[in-house]
């Protein structure tokens, strides 16, 4: 899969994913994803290619490409958020899943985590680690199980 970081807006972006197309095409790549794009994006994009996967900032804290999450749902792509823990914000104790992950015994960054994963089947968060420790605190988060009202109650 080759993912197409970033829009740039000295290209024309059908020029941009028609180079990927190509590509394609010749069988030098299999897949085509999307970073940091919008929804008018995404169909420009379906028109010229299949897409597999969108990358955008997704998080506890930022939420605007719920639609988009909705999208991929719905169309069966991958969504990648990256900075799942608001560098690191969501991670830190002292701020506002320390409570809710406390009753979860887990740690604030597993429950930033866990709460992606429940948004959508389609979510594959890209928290970045270290080390071996991290990456299996991290991974943990895929063993909390969150309520619709442990979820509703998050907000």
């Amino acid at each position: 899969m080759y993912q197409h970081h970033a829009v740039d807006a000295r290209v024309p972006f059908e020029e941009s994913v028609g180079a990927l197309a190509n590509l394609r095409r010749a069988g030098k790549i299999r897949h085509v994803g999307l970073s940091n794009v919008t929804l008018e994006q995404i169909r420009r994009a379906q028109a010229i290619v299949p897409v597999v996967s969108v990358q955008n900032r997704y998080n506890f804290f930022d939420r605007t490409s719920n639609p988009i999450v909705d999208l991929c749902e719905r169309e069966g792509m991958g969504f990648m958020p990256w900075d799942p823990l608001a560098s690191g914000a969501l991670a830190r104790h002292g701020g506002p899943l320390d409570e809710p992950a406390s009753r979860h015994r887990a740690t604030p960054g597993q429950l930033a985590l866990a709460w992606l994963l429940h948004r959508s089947p389609v979510m594959l968060p890209i928290p970045g680690t270290s080390d071996l420790e991290h990456l299996e605190e991290n991974t943990a988060a895929a063993k909390i199980h969150l309520s619709a009202q442990a979820l509703a109650s998050m907000g």
